[in-house]
């Protein structure tokens, strides 16, 4: 596929039957804890005047009019909001944690509303824990150690509350703060449900002015979470993890390369806003593996969702004996749009994985993202030891753990090193299966 070209509708589904599929999905999920859709943004200062009557808000001039706009609206519930200070930086820097959580300190609000990108709700995610649990961003770096350290101190967080205003990580629905050290170039994760945020809206409209390197980024990123969760998905999910998957990625070959073509196609940002979500549903049924653990080293070259898009081909590759079932039913989608024949059923799990990986990277062509780490200005053979170092990292075990294929810390070189190196080439052939 050619950048921007698009689908012949007359040959796929019903966008409409598969965005009413996607809204349900949401809504079974978060229930009445998730304001979100097209036009809802004049109902967020009501909605989340609930949750409180004083209220800090993270947020960014760039969002002034939405600011502004829930403002009021908790104006109309409550005598006063307690202040309004910027938000995080991209990639949540460290620092930027720690002046939220000063601003935190210092106006003691009822609930925190972080308005912006997966970057300042991670970062106000991080600053809550440390405003209420103390010590540094590297004390929770891992799994469940904020809700160890609640329970032993008895004490709560602060109500975090997340406007989100770009089609990316759906961090508004999850678990997750990725923050970044980034004299080192490394981001580290907490994972814990503890930080979910306790109630969120999200105008799809509001995605209308993000460039075409933001609208990119979101689609490869609600790509890779969902194939990432689906690959690793057990039985009790896997029926579950598959309808995010299939739905996820219909979504994006539909709207993908309609919205790098226009920008201000508001059927198709509604689509890939969808897909975003599903893909914040996602890594809430399951965990992420080996792209997203490769990414968190390669903060200084490219963003988040790029950096995954690239590297799950090479891993599906990786990953082929273990996921079969799941790479039969996407290589199906991918069917239905052209991008694969229909001789995948008769392929080899080996084979299968090829074709399906040489699909991924030809939509990522499609819509103008890179499909090597060769393409990426400023990429050198350093971020590949990087790489290497952060996987044998103990708070990024997880990681290597929920791969379909688990690596151990002492197999990184073996297994790891060739999915890099075929990810800065392209070829697939130097990967190595268990």
């Amino acid at each position: 596929m050619k950048v921007g070209s698009q689908i012949d509708l007359s040959k796929v589904g019903d966008l409409a039957a598969l965005k009413e599929k996607a809204y349900k999905l949401l809504r079974d999920y978060r229930g009445d804890s998730y304001l979100f859709g097209r036009g809802v943004k004049n109902q967020a200062g009501l909605y989340l005047g609930k949750y409180g009557e004083k209220f800090l808000i993270v947020g960014s001039e760039t969002y002034l009019e939405t600011t502004v706009a829930i403002r009021e609206g908790l104006e109309k519930v409550n005598e006063w909001v307690v202040d309004v200070v910027p938000g995080a930086r991209p990639n949540a820097p460290r620092e930027d944690v720690e002046r939220i959580c000063a601003d935190i300190l210092r106006t003691e609000p009822d609930a925190i509303i972080a308005l912006g990108g997966g970057s300042t709700i991670d970062a106000c995610k991080a600053a809550d824990v440390l405003a209420i649990l103390g010590g540094t961003v590297d004390d929770y770096f891992g799994t469940g150690l904020v809700t160890k350290r609640l329970e032993e101190t008895g004490k709560k967080l602060i109500p975090l509350l997340a406007v989100a205003t770009a089609a990316s990580s759906g961090s508004h629905l999850t678990k997750y703060a990725n923050i970044t050290d980034i004299k080192a170039g490394q981001k580290k994760l907490i994972v814990d449900p503890a930080i979910v945020p306790v109630a969120a809206v999200f105008d799809y409209d509001r995605t209308l002015t993000s460039p075409a390197s933001v609208t990119r980024d979101g689609i490869m990123d609600a790509m890779s979470h969902t194939f990432e969760v689906f690959c690793g998905a057990k039985e009790a999910t896997f029926e579950l993890t598959g309808t995010l998957a299939r739905t996820t990625l219909e979504l994006c070959l539909l709207c993908g390369p309609r919205l790098l073509q226009d920008l201000q196609d508001e059927e198709a940002r509604e689509g890939i806003a969808l897909a975003s979500d599903l893909g914040g549903y996602a890594i809430m049924v399951g965990g992420t593996s080996g792209a997203h653990l490769t990414s968190f080293s390669l903060t200084d070259v490219t963003s988040h969702g790029t950096a995954c898009g690239i590297m799950n081909p090479y891993y599906a590759v990786y990953y082929a004996p273990a996921i079969d079932r799941q790479l039969r039913q996407l290589s199906e989608v991918f069917s239905r749009y052209e991008m694969v024949g229909d001789f995948y059923e008769t392929l080899d799990n080996h084979d299968l994985a090829v074709t399906f990986a040489e699909a991924w990277k030809s939509f990522a062509e499609s819509i103008g993202a890179p499909t090597t780490l060769l393409e990426l200005p400023n990429f050198t053979s350093e971020h590949i030891d990087r790489m290497l170092s952060a996987a044998k990292d103990p708070q990024l075990a997880m990681k290597l753990a929920n791969m379909p294929v688990p690596m151990k810390t002492e197999e990184v070189d073996i297994y790891m090193k060739p999915v890099l190196e075929a990810a800065v080439t392209g070829d697939f052939s130097g990967i190595r299966t268990h």
